[in-house]
């Protein structure tokens, strides 16, 4: 019987470290402050009137920052540890969340107080693709690399059981992700509301509601400090290697038979991210993850933002909402139905997606060890009947009126598309990362012969080795890095071009997109297996 939870090479310890600290709680303080900072600027600041705008341009400011820092913390973990990244990015938050509730303007200062939380908040989700590849990488003796290096190989059931427990990881991080979102709905944005029974007024409580959110960020920071300790992979990188390059240690046997090691430079940060770059056009693996990130990150905004803005449309065009949209408060009493409604059908697409989760990593697990994607291929097929389903309801109103019903079927197959991408693309990534450092043979110059002596094999195979390909296991977090910028171009292109259609030509047009989105992803998932399959096919008669 199938395990649901994978065998790791990691301490439960780090395990715990990595599901309960970095995966629940990286989105988790975002929630909060996409949810909270309105209240920043009406009850904190004072500001009343374009808080629309200001909210919008906060988070625009947040995106185009994370979209840069992303990678740059992808590369710095590879140098430093992800570890330490991690502990980094949760003492930002703490800071910024402190900062932002300190400030008496939107310009500059609660938009420095956001440019400071998106900057630490990269790090926080960028880590979270980052470790995984570390719960089940080689913890490998000296032994163990010698004997590694003379066979050229590893077992190939090491490395299909590492696929799978990829998968079966990562359909756990996406549970534990949505669920950080939960402890953010149902724990802090509640605090102001408590806060306020208890004697407390509206600026204060939110005020006390960001310290006590922040407390929580330092605490977690700590957690992790503590639990990541000697992770598998990590031992070279320290602190230390931001003030002097890194050096690796290459062992080899000299004619004399004595062993000589030889001191080389680590990549560059222009090597590690050119590397991670070009892995997504040369590695079909890797570059299925970073396209799988693409959609999936796109797929949040799809339902967070557009799922609403479609309801509100509706409410509108039909005369039942005739809010002003820059008055919070106005919305509220006018157009109460339509928040209810659209806070069910996105809370019904996020349930969805919370419980399929462990779901489509075990699938993904098993589809693993005979190397197919069909699961990732599952989740765009899904994701493309829930978007145009959507895009095409005539009234999302599935308590009232005719067709309503089908609202919540479209959600629930957009929330499970979306979870399929989350998970599906995890694994490829942490499988790419993990799977090519078991399974990388060792090349003879050309025109060498391996014989049946051992001195001078070793001696060339050595000799050959001074300048190997970057070793995948120094590059996930600069990988990790780059799957965090597809993510965030893809937010960036559905928000702007699906806004500006939205607006233009058809309130489905963002839905729509993201059936193309999809679409794009199951096209290049058929033809890459295609491939596949005829280069297997060509490689059976010439053994």
């Amino acid at each position: 019987m199938a395990r649901l939870f994978p065998t790791l090479t990691a301490t439960r310890l780090q395990a715990t470290t990595y599901l309960l600290g970095i995966a629940l709680f990286s989105i988790s303080f975002l929630v909060f402050l996409n949810s909270s900072i309105s209240f920043v600027v009406t009850e904190v600041i004072g500001q009343k009137e374009r808080v629309g705008d200001a909210v919008g341009t906060l988070g625009f400011a947040d995106e185009l920052l994370a979209l840069v820092s992303c990678p740059f913390f992808g590369l710095l973990s590879d140098r430093i540890g992800v570890r330490n990244v991690a502990v980094i990015g949760y003492c930002i938050v703490a800071f910024s969340l402190v900062c932002l509730v300190q400030s008496t303007n939107v310009y500059p200062e609660l938009l420095l107080g956001r440019l400071g939380f998106s900057f630490g908040g990269a790090a926080c989700s960028t880590m979270v693709t980052a470790v995984l590849p570390t719960m089940l990488a080689d913890r490998k003796t000296a032994e163990d690399q010698e004997s590694t290096t003379r066979s050229g190989h590893t077992d190939n059931d090491d490395g299909a059981g590492t696929s799978a427990g990829t998968s079966q990881l990562a359909g756990l991080v996406g549970f534990f992700t949505g669920a950080g979102a939960l402890v953010a709905l149902a724990i802090f944005l509640p605090l102001p509301a408590h806060l306020q029974d208890d004697g407390f007024g509206q600026a204060e409580s939110v005020q006390v509601s960001y310290y006590i959110v922040a407390l929580v960020a330092l605490c977690v920071a700590i957690f992790i400090f503590v639990g990541l300790r000697n992770l598998p992979g990590e031992e070279k990188k320290s602190i230390a290697a931001l003030l002097q390059p890194p050096y690796d240690e290459t062992t080899t046997v000299g004619v004399d038979g004595n062993p000589h090691i030889i001191l080389s430079p680590a990549p560059s940060y222009l090597s590690l991210a050119k590397e991670s770059f070009t892995l997504g056009f040369t590695d079909p693996t890797i570059g299925l993850g970073y396209l799988g990130g693409f959609v999936a990150r796109a797929s949040s905004v799809g339902i967070s933002l557009f799922i609403p803005l479609f309801v509100n449309a509706y409410f509108v065009r039909t005369g039942l909402c005739t809010s002003n949209p820059d008055n919070l408060t106005d919305i509220k009493k006018n157009c109460q139905r339509a928040y209810k409604l659209a806070a069910a059908l996105t809370g019904f697409g996020e349930l969805a997606a919370l419980i399929c989760a462990p779901l489509f990593g075990w699938i993904g697990g098993r589809a693993a060890k005979s190397r197919s994607e069909w699961p990732l291929l599952v989740a765009s097929g899904v994701g493309i009947v829930g978007y145009v389903s959507f895009g095409l309801l005539k009234n999302p109103d599935a308590f009232h009126g005719d067709g309503g019903q089908w609202a919540f079927l479209s959600v629930i197959l957009v929330g499970i598309s979306q979870i399929g991408a989350i998970v599906c693309s995890l694994a490829l990534l942490g499988r790419g990362v993990n799977q090519a450092h078991r399974s990388v043979p060792v090349a003879l110059p050309h025109g060498e012969q391996q014989s049946g002596e051992e001195g001078a094999p070793l001696l060339r195979r050595a000799s050959r080795a001074m300048a190997p390909a970057i070793d995948r296991s120094r590059l996930s977090g600069s990988i990790a890095g780059m799957y965090s910028f597809a993510g965030g171009v893809g937010i960036l292109i559905l928000t702007k071009a699906g806004g500006a259609l939205f607006d233009s030509w058809h309130t489905g047009a963002p839905f729509f997109l993201m059936a193309i989105f999809n679409g794009m992803l199951a096209l290049a998932i058929v033809l890459i297996g295609g491939g596949s399959l005829v280069l297997r096919k060509q490689e059976i008669p010439s053994s």
